[in-house]
């Protein structure tokens, strides 16, 4: 399959999708939205990954590439593509999707148990997850559900950590991450971490690295329930 990546960052790549990718055999392309660089055609890929980055959705004004940004998600949507947001990524189609975004009671950043729902166990992408695993977090809004989508997970400080609707599914936490991308939030990112019930410090989260590889394991039983249900048309 033709893969695409939205980055909003240069250090939030598609880290260990790109490992899963090119595993699969598949063909990976990437519109760099921080260098202002041109969407591509809808009809040259197949499947659509939306990363995450320091912005806020609403943040037009500040990165006018937001606008154009959201309207491509929405034709990607329209045309049934496969799209998968991450954190920032997860937002902006709940955004499109008419689930409101805004700030969360809690920031998370760090390493926090995630437990799936109900709906998650009805879901052939992901009932086969187990019901409860550590994620990586770094984000302090959150989404309303949109309409006609399954509410997938929660942790303690943020109720909506997951939707699915159709072919398209938002992360609000990270499974893309590795030792690297962890490494480079931190260094470029570290001013977000203040004093909170849901903020770990640098060591922390150091101390707590070894769970990449849990990221790991769910992310590729993500991506082949993802290819295996959706990948054929």
């Amino acid at each position: 399959m033709r893969l695409h990546s939205l980055e909003h960052e240069p250090f939030e790549g598609l880290a260990n999708i790109e490992v899963w990718a090119k595993n699969r055999g598949h063909s990976i392309s990437r519109t760099l939205l921080f260098n202002n660089e041109e969407l591509p055609d809808i009809n040259d890929f197949d499947w659509l990954f939306i990363m995450g980055g320091s912005m806020n959705i609403y943040e037009e004004e500040k990165y006018p590439w937001l606008a154009s940004e959201k309207n491509f998600i929405a034709e990607a949507i329209a045309n049934k593509k496969i799209v998968l947001g991450m954190c920032l990524g997860s937002q902006l189609i709940a955004d499109v999707l008419g689930g409101k975004v805004s700030k969360n009671k809690y920031k998370e950043i760090g390493w926090f148990p995630v437990s799936l729902t109900k709906d998650a166990r009805n879901s052939s992408i992901f009932s086969a997850l187990p019901s409860k695993f550590m994620a990586f977090h770094w984000h302090g809004d959150t989404f309303k559900i949109p309409s006609g989508a399954a509410r997938i997970a929660e942790s303690e400080g943020c109720k909506a950590q997951a939707f699915e609707h159709g072919r398209v599914i938002g992360l609000q936490f990270h499974l893309e991450y590795s030792e690297k991308s962890i490494a480079l939030m931190l260094q470029n990112c570290s001013d977000e971490i203040v004093d909170g019930k849901y903020i770990q410090k640098p060591d922390e989260i150091a101390a707590l690295i070894h769970n990449v590889r849990g990221l790991n394991r769910i992310l590729n039983l993500l991506l082949d329930n993802m290819e295996r249900e959706f990948g054929n048309g």
